[in-house]
């Protein structure tokens, strides 16, 4: 049962399906959204992170439930959005409850298709596919098509520009998990000169020693005097104040929800800021997920490398129009979904 707390904060996005999976013995609360299943199967990955409080996990788990929804409409793919939340806590007994989490996603039949995400280890996944044909671990793959997605679609802001490609451009990487790791390795490998931060230093300093990219501040990756920002990390890094301070001319990142809000995102168009909306550039690895195990695509590289065309036509949508490029982004989503309801 979900309390009515947090069923009122949820109640705006109105999903197809939320769960609550609630297992007091191993320290389990989670949330299972499934945003949108017109398209297909949903899709989307297991966030295991501490939050404040219960009806911040579900409103996460509904936002990027909802943000994989127009993300696989944008990405070509037949299926819908999906997301899992954990609630991290000293209490939580990660291998059982992962192990039950599985257990959960496979009593739905394939009606969800999960991987990780933020904070979700490669032994959780594991834990979980003991129990479930319907994750994928095979995290370093799943990486590397984000970097190759991320890669087109700042190719797409270059052309926007009238700058060509992505040679010699200064790109700052914000975060060196898997994700930016992969990120700034597409960089480094196109030309780009990159620039790498992570809150784990080490983890910096091990991307740039494969890359040949300058480690910088956390503080200041943002801010940096670059072309282009690349955030590969938690969302909601760019608010309507950062929006504003930007130095760069450009960003297009490997994260979910990379703005706060609708101000975040009307500032950076107000300025001129060439944003591909985050549902189009950190859309390769359920590209590559789906394509395969839900498609049955051999190679799923030719539907990766088309996010630069959909990023670039995107961005021609709301060139010279007030509505920023998320607003045209939401628009072309919304007529695929809706149209296979119908």
């Amino acid at each position: 049962m979900i309390p009515d707390r947090v069923a009122a904060r949820i109640a705006p996005l109105a999903p197809e399906r939320i769960e609550r999976i609630e297992e007091p013995s191993l320290g389990l609360l989670a949330y299972v959204v499934l945003d949108s299943t017109a398209l297909g199967p949903a899709a989307g990955g297991v966030r295991t992170k501490a939050y404040a409080d219960e009806a911040d996990a579900a409103l996460d788990a509904c936002r990027l439930a909802r943000a994989m929804t127009y993300k696989c409409a944008l990405g070509g793919l037949d299926a819908g959005g999906g997301k899992a939340v954990v609630i991290a806590s000293p209490e939580l007994d990660r291998e059982r409850a992962f192990e039950h989490l599985g257990r959960y996603v496979e009593g739905l039949g394939g009606a969800f298709r999960t991987a990780g995400d933020f904070g979700t280890t490669d032994a959780d996944l594991a834990a979980m596919a003991r129990h479930t044909r319907y994750v994928h671990t095979d995290t370093p793959n799943l990486a590397a098509a984000v970097g190759r997605g991320v890669l087109r679609c700042a190719e797409a802001c270059a052309t926007y520009a009238g700058r060509g490609d992505v040679r010699g451009l200064r790109v700052a990487v914000q975060g060196c998990g898997d994700i930016g790791a992969a990120v700034a390795e597409a960089f480094a490998a196109a030309g780009a000169e990159v620039l790498v931060t992570d809150l784990d230093a080490a983890r910096a300093r091990a991307v740039a020693e494969r890359t040949g990219a300058t480690v910088v501040d956390p503080s200041d990756v943002l801010f940096a005097d670059v072309d282009l920002v690349s955030p590969c990390a938690v969302g909601d890094v760019i608010d309507a104040d950062v929006a504003s301070r930007l130095r760069a001319w450009a960003v297009c990142g490997g994260a979910n929800n990379i703005c706060t809000d609708d101000a975040a995102h009307e500032a950076l168009h107000r300025r001129g800021v060439v944003f591909v909306p985050d549902a189009v550039s950190s859309a390769g690895a359920v590209v590559d997920g789906i394509g395969h195990t839900v498609m049955g695509l051999a190679d799923r590289a030719p539907l990766i490398d088309a996010l630069g065309a959909t990023a670039l036509a995107i961005l021609e949508d709301a060139r010279g129009h007030e509505r920023p490029p998320v607003v045209h982004a939401t628009r072309r989503a919304r007529l695929r979904i809706d149209g296979a309801s119908r």
